[in-house]
């Protein structure tokens, strides 16, 4: 194979792991340890890795991954959290669905959901549930952020402020072990907080590989919401340290 086609493979490993290693990676393609090694330094030097002993791991940047490459990741993980979290969805109910491409899959799977109010301010989520006749939807006006369909800003916050959710959704760029959600927009930040003090409960969507992942803003913590929807085990501390919290932990498996 050659190293134009290997790239971008070694990209969806890191991403699906959060790691690569020099050996497993040789292995993989059948190539030798020098041949991934000049890979993963190609890769580092455009920015796409961080080399690391024997390996390498996805760059602790200050920016997101592409939108369309976002949805195209863990995608049967996603449709596993979003059918769990959907199940737990009642009929009948308002909620708020944000900006992310797992609230988009939780999205999907409330088309044959009745009677709900659905606050948003993803354009993407409110064009899916433009489907379903038995959804009111509302979309939080705001500046719209070209590259996923989302809406944010002071505009959003104050729209959010109108409301009293049943129940808010919302997903997140990555977590760190110790419970924090992260995200890399700070206006986005700021709405999904608004989102969290306007909603009688909370859940979280978000696949395992944003452990792997770092962004800078905090949006709050595990502890802060109601249950957390994901498709891996946690580290055995932090799932020690939910149950203290009360956050209720649903592991989906695709």
């Amino acid at each position: 194979m050659s190293q134009t086609l290997r790239h971008p493979e070694i990209l969806e490993i890191a991403r699906r792991d959060g790691k690569v290693t020099v050996e497993g990676l040789a292995a993989h393609f059948g190539v030798t340890l020098q041949t991934i090694r000049r890979d993963l330094t190609d890769l580092a030097d455009g920015g796409h890795l961080e080399r690391v002993h024997g390996g390498a791991i996805l760059p602790s940047g200050t920016t997101n991954i592409e939108y369309e490459e976002r949805r195209l990741l863990q995608s049967d993980a996603k449709i596993a959290i979003a059918q769990a979290c959907a199940a737990r969805i009642p009929e009948n109910a308002s909620i708020f669905l944000n900006i992310g491409t797992s609230t988009e899959a939780v999205a999907s799977e409330l088309l044959r959901h009745r009677d709900m109010m659905v606050v948003t301010n993803n354009l993407n989520v409110a064009h899916i549930l433009g489907q379903n006749s038995d959804c009111q939807v509302i979309v939080a006006g705001g500046t719209l952020r070209r590259s996923d369909g989302g809406l944010i800003g002071n505009l959003t916050v104050q729209a959010i402020a109108q409301f009293k959710f049943d129940l808010a959704v919302i997903g997140c760029s990555a977590l760190d072990e110790d419970g924090d959600i992260l995200d890399f927009d700070v206006q986005e930040v700021g709405v999904s907080q608004a989102i969290l003090r306007q909603s009688r409960k909370t859940f979280l969507v978000s696949d395992g590989s944003k452990f792997q992942r770092n962004a800078p803003a905090r949006i709050g913590s595990l502890a802060d919401l109601d249950a957390f929807f994901t498709d891996r085990p946690l580290p055995r501390d932090l799932h020690q340290k939910c149950e203290r919290w009360g956050t209720e932990v649903v592991i989906a498996k695709p």
